[in-house]
């Protein structure tokens, strides 16, 4: 759809939506650029104040994946005011809020409609240094990647809605709820070829991004992938969502080596809300990122695969 537009012939838009990239940048003056980006969804958990929490990370996510600070952001609501109480909006505002404050941002307001279901996000901006963009694309051969969370949320979710596997979907919603702003503050200390945070289209669809929008092709290492507690077990037990079925389905360059189980398999497919942060680093420096977001916090954080030629976005999995 979005071929059928014309496409933005700014010189200050420095990203824009030609890779697929993670949020929109544009040049102020030398020294400064915006991010802008927003993003929205419907309830993922039960608990208004935790989906709320959620959305904004997710929401805030995009700047610290772009190599930002978030500044500002916009609520956008969509609520059945006439069918939940106001009560309930008002936990999810708060724990939208609360996780704004918590990035160190503000938010300066926002638009709400009635609407059937409920649905929450934020519009952020935040800010970059012109040379510091961190974008999807950058890749380079022998580069080592690196991801901050562990991956499972989908099928988790999936495992709530059956009221199964409780521990796994506390541990989830705690991911979730997680800021990407430890891992992008630990890498700004580094070298980075390219970086996108892990959604909807799964940790292979953002692999995939990167790989053809880098031209190059890459080695991911399953038994190396951090997984959420129970997400592994509930894979097997088939609790998939169907968004992972459709990332499969898409993503026609991934070789599965036929030694990796099928659940493991379902899980590298698997459509993630607020996941990690991705990054593609060059092999001298892997170790010493790796040790320091451990040390900051993201304990999970581990090396998944390597970038292993110039190519075409094939991705083989071992």
């Amino acid at each position: 759809m979005l071929c059928q537009l014309k496409k933005p012939n700014d010189p200050r838009l420095l990203v824009g939506i030609e890779t697929a990239d993670d949020a929109g940048v544009y040049q102020i003056n030398e020294t400064t650029a915006l991010i802008q980006t927003l993003d929205f969804f419907t309830p993922i958990v039960d608990n208004p104040y935790m989906f709320g929490q959620i959305a904004a990370a997710n929401s805030l996510s995009d700047v610290y994946a772009m190599g930002g600070k978030p500044l500002t952001a916009m609520n956008i609501v969509a609520f059945p005011i006439g069918c939940l109480p106001a009560e309930v909006l008002g936990d999810i505002l708060r724990g939208g809020q609360d996780k704004v404050i918590e990035a160190g941002a503000v938010i300066v307001g926002g638009h709400t409609i009635d609407d059937t279901e409920p649905k929450y996000g934020l519009s952020v901006t935040g800010s970059v240094h012109p040379d510091r963009i961190w974008k999807n694309i950058g890749a380079k051969p022998g580069d080592i990647l690196i991801l901050t969370k562990a991956i499972g949320t989908g099928v988790l979710a999936t495992a709530a809605r059956a009221e199964m596997f409780h521990e796994g979907n506390l541990a989830s919603m705690r991911s979730m709820a997680t800021l990407n702003r430890t891992a992008a503050e630990v890498a700004t200390k580094y070298t980075i070829h390219a970086c996108t945070d892990i959604t909807g289209f799964g940790l292979l669809g953002h692999i995939y991004e990167m790989a053809s929008g880098s031209s190059v092709d890459i080695e991911v290492h399953s038994a190396a992938i951090p997984l959420l507690t129970d997400a592994a077990e509930a894979a097997a037990m088939g609790l998939v969502p169907g968004g992972a079925y459709t990332n499969r389905e898409h993503l026609t360059t991934v070789t599965m080596n036929p030694s990796v189980p099928v659940h493991i398999q379902d899980l590298c497919f698997d459509p993630q809300t607020s996941g990690g942060l991705l990054f593609s680093v060059p092999p001298n420096i892997a170790m010493a990122l790796l040790e320091d977001l451990q040390s900051a916090g993201a304990l999970q954080a581990g090396i998944i695969g390597k970038v292993t030629q110039e190519g075409r976005g094939e991705i083989y999995v071992y």
